[in-house]
């Protein structure tokens, strides 16, 4: 933790604008491979880094040493890097005005840690009851993950920041044998808090789950490949939820549009169904925070809810405050930094299509000849909008009703064509916690969304 009172005048005075950012990650992840612990790592990063903005350039600079000693001494090489870069070409470009504000919260319940060697019992009793259960399986893992996030924050415009946001998770991973090779099935609990806030260590509390994992990685094997060709399909809300991220969220954060995203020639345009509203939430839906809260960003901008499209028109884009500046549009909180080394960037926060008023299996009757489709597997996405996901489970739908399970299938399309096909929403909606975004820097996210139905590209025979 930084002295923010010895720090202010240093920072309050500096000839640009300027920011100074303490951060320390606390990571956590113990993974019980087959009755084996293969991984146990607790590791610690924490230092400070300093921005200054001057002639249109951003000057950065960053220490390991997390003392307002080095916080100064950085702030100077950032504003010293800042000047020398304004020196050389002025560069128009300018940062949208933001009011100063004073912020601090803490997502941590205080509730007492549970010692590393209760975790590793933990894991080992799971894994007993997992095999005891199911012992023809042929692989089984459980994995306890957390990261605890904290950061201060002090601006030359006067922000002070102080947050500290964790999560926590639960994975379990079922491989069994098949006719056509292994097949794999999993699934993962847990969200905002630390592990002793979201796991629980009653074991009879994962029976129910345990079951339904063997069930889906039990169906998959005996599972038929999707006959390939465009299909309506409805996409279950964790695989609506990472298209949601992935095929377009990243499309619409203005620095790609800068670089040439699909997004910049469609701003005001129809980019989807009129049924289709696209929000990245800052901290809160419906009354309850996020699976990756926001109150104030890396650049000490308070975060706000950002309407991306709207009824099927896109609105804004995702911006910074020098983005927000340059597109005239608000900044709304998403520049964040994964680790006190990072520079800030455009990122998600909590990306989600806005369920609608339609049920699963009014969904499902619907169609004739489809596929629903859950549980996103490996994928890609770019800025031109096209994507390709492999799904990880569904089944065939034939004359408005559940078929056969699937064993493999694979998505692909444009994604504005895609949300320009979707017919119908579910009114239910899921959050999906445990989600990374890998640009440049890992940062947890969260996605989620309702049920859709849309037609694309499914892969198959």
């Amino acid at each position: 933790m930084l002295d923010l009172v010895r720090l202010k005048s240093e920072v309050i005075s500096a000839k640009a604008y300027s920011e100074v950012r303490y951060q320390e990650n606390l990571d956590l992840r113990m993974t019980m491979l087959n009755g084996q612990l293969v991984s146990n790592v607790q590791e610690s990063s924490r230092g400070i880094s300093a921005r200054s903005f001057s002639g249109g350039y951003w000057g950065f600079s960053s220490h390991s040493m997390p003392t307002v000693e080095s916080a100064v001494s950085a702030l100077r090489e950032a504003t010293r890097n800042a000047t020398f870069l304004g020196g050389k070409k002025q560069k128009n470009a300018a940062l949208a005005e933001t009011a100063a504000l004073s912020f601090e919260r803490s997502y941590v319940t205080g509730k007492k840690p549970v010692a590393t060697s209760e975790w590793i019992d933990f894991l080992k009793a799971l894994d007993a009851k997992i095999l005891a259960k199911f012992p023809g399986l042929k692989s089984r893992s459980v994995t306890l993950a957390g990261l605890d996030m904290q950061k201060q924050l002090l601006t030359s415009s006067g922000t002070t920041l102080h947050s500290l946001v964790p999560r926590a998770h639960i994975h379990i991973s079922m491989t069994k044998d098949s006719a056509h090779g292994p097949v794999s099935a999993r699934d993962v609990r847990g969200g905002l808090g630390q592990p002793q806030d979201v796991v629980d260590l009653d074991l009879s509390k994962y029976d129910k789950w345990i079951d339904e994992i063997y069930e889906m990685v039990s169906l998959k094997a005996e599972g038929i490949v999707p006959q390939a060709g465009v299909h309506d399909v409805i996409l279950d809300a964790d695989l609506a939820g990472i298209l949601a991220h992935e095929a377009v969220g990243h499309t619409v954060e203005a620095d790609l549009v800068l670089g040439g995203s699909v997004a910049g020639d469609y701003l005001g345009g129809v980019v989807g169904s009129p049924l289709v509203t696209l929000v990245d939430f800052a901290h809160t839906y419906k009354g309850q925070p996020a699976p990756q809260p926001i109150h104030v960003d890396d650049e000490g901008v308070e975060a706000s809810d950002t309407v991306i499209i709207e009824k099927g028109i896109l609105k804004t884009f995702m911006n910074n405050r020098e983005t927000a500046d340059h597109f005239d549009q608000a900044a709304t909180g998403h520049a964040r930094a994964f680790l006190f080394s990072d520079e800030p960037l455009i990122r998600m926060r909590n990306t989600a299509i806005l369920p609608g008023a339609s049920k699963v299996d009014d969904m499902i009757s619907s169609i004739e000849n489809g596929y629903y489709l859950s549980k996103p597997g490996n994928g890609q996405a770019d800025t031109t909008g096209e994507f390709m996901f492999a799904t990880g489970f569904g089944y065939e739908i034939k004359n408005g009703k559940r078929g056969r399970p699937l064993r493999d299938a694979t998505i692909a399309g444009v994604a504005f064509e895609m949300l320009k096909s979707v017919s119908m929403i579910s009114s239910d909606f899921a959050w999906e916690s445990a989600g990374y975004c890998g640009k440049k820097q890992p940062m947890p996210v969260g996605m989620g969304g309702p049920a859709i139905k849309c037609r694309v590209q499914v892969g198959g025979e």
